[in-house]
């Protein structure tokens, strides 16, 4: 019988349920905040969190800046600027950079830190991160400088 309807146990004839009804439409996902342009990201983004979370983590007068100029590093004379996030704190006793030589924040990545002088090292930073995101930028600078035992009880 190609009958459209069936019998419930009180032997009452029912409908069929409709088919299902095709999937919604997919929404378009949000362009990710890592996609911005470099110097709108770090500005908008990437300054503010990390201000938050280092505030987070005990340090009261944290002074961030982001700007491009040549490397502090001491017996390092690049003749190049790149972009830069320093922070310092202690009236400028605990100082760090990251570096962005790239204008990427996808590219090649360096860290410094000192207490009151000019960095002596330059070191790597992220980089065997396949993708960056902005909660890795941040989180991992504040591992970094809490490794340094500058951050909370250390």
């Amino acid at each position: 019988m190609a009958d459209e309807t069936n019998q419930n146990q009180a032997g009452e004839a029912t409908e069929k349920p409709a088919a299902a009804k095709p999937a919604a439409a997919k929404k378009e996902k949000a362009p990710a905040v890592e996609d911005k342009p470099f110097v709108e990201f770090m500005e908008q983004e990437y300054l503010p969190a990390l201000q938050k979370a280092i505030a987070a983590e005990g340090v009261k007068d944290l002074q961030l800046a982001f700007k491009k100029q040549k490397l502090p590093v001491a017996g390092l004379q690049s003749a190049e600027e790149c972009w830069q996030v320093v922070g310092s704190w202690q009236n400028g006793q605990r100082q760090f950079n990251v570096y962005f030589p790239d204008e990427d924040i996808q590219g090649k990545k360096g860290f410094s830190c000192n207490e009151g002088k000019k960095p002596s090292t330059l070191e790597s930073f992220l980089i065997d991160e396949r993708k960056i995101t902005l909660d890795m930028l941040v989180s991992r600078l504040v591992y970094r400088l809490n490794g340094q035992k500058w951050l909370g009880r250390n």
